[in-house]
């Protein structure tokens, strides 16, 4: 009989931390453009007894996302996928941001989308960046939600020059992953499956510690500083997110976006004026 396929795309701090709490008792498909990252986190979760598959794969290309859920749904029924794969604004450049954290996410719904098993579940890990310039123009909206992966890198206001700087990038096309994982909602479920992205904010992996370290790090301070945990977040509390969307306590939730940011966004969005 088939086993339960769980798949995790980027194994970074939350991709290990996810796989790791979704994965027991199934097939676990590891993913991720970095080999040394890769073998590093299926070493790690081996030793922890986990059946463990690592497949290196690049989020930007539209044949390597296709050619992973094909092998995802060749190992089982596909009941969990989460996309934890993305570039910050201190790592890349605007390309490499669009590329990665925003036709990346594309491609991955459409393709698992396509192999997805009735009563499973997807997650795509977004970011409160995405919430804090708020809603974009409404044509601009559309477009980032529905134009197919290969042409959404040829929007005019996401041409070469237009997008101003790295977090302006990783601020559109994580605004933009929630908006996809909306209209996705409607095809994972033709399937009997659902899809919701989780909006992070401030977590202590390596990326997280570099945007901390880097030029916005005293303004992130200064969020997480006036928020009502008044903490930074952990793996942990995104894996526990990422578990219950997946899982079936929450089979009445799809096409919706979950924030997880220790309450930043409430604090600025009802910080006093004046």
């Amino acid at each position: 009989m088939d086993r339960d396929v769980a798949v995790v795309i980027g194994v970074g701090g939350m991709g290990v931390a996810v796989a790791r709490r979704v994965g027991g008792g199934r097939r676990l498909l590891l993913a991720d453009f970095s080999e040394a990252v890769l073998g590093t986190a299926a070493e790690r979760l081996r030793s922890e007894g986990h059946d463990v598959t690592a497949e290196r794969v690049d989020v930007s290309d539209a044949g390597s996302v296709g050619a992973l859920a094909q092998r995802a749904a060749a190992m089982g029924r596909v009941t969990h996928v989460a996309h934890t794969a993305g570039l910050s604004p201190v790592q890349a450049s605007v390309e490499a941001i669009l590329r990665v954290d925003l036709m990346g996410v594309a491609l991955a719904l459409d393709a698992f989308g396509g192999v997805v098993a009735a009563g499973g579940a997807g997650v795509v890990i977004a970011s409160m960046a995405g919430h804090m310039a708020g809603a974009l123009p409404p044509e601009m909206e559309a477009a980032l939600a529905l134009t197919p992966p290969a042409d959404l890198l040829a929007l005019p206001f996401l041409a070469p020059g237009a997008v101003p700087d790295a977090g302006a990038a990783y601020t559109i096309a994580k605004r933009a992953n929630a908006l996809r994982v909306q209209a996705a909602a409607r095809a994972w479920g033709a399937r009997g499956a659902r899809v919701n992205s989780i909006s992070p904010g401030v977590i202590s992996t390596s990326m997280g510690q570099a945007e901390l370290g880097g030029p916005s790090g005293e303004q992130m301070r200064g969020m997480i500083a006036m928020s009502a945990t008044g903490r930074v977040g952990t793996p942990d509390d995104i894996a526990d997110a990422a578990a219950f969307l997946l899982g079936p306590q929450a089979s009445f939730i799809t096409g919706t976006d979950l924030l997880v940011d220790g309450g930043v966004i409430a604090a600025i969005r009802t910080m006093p004026r004046g």
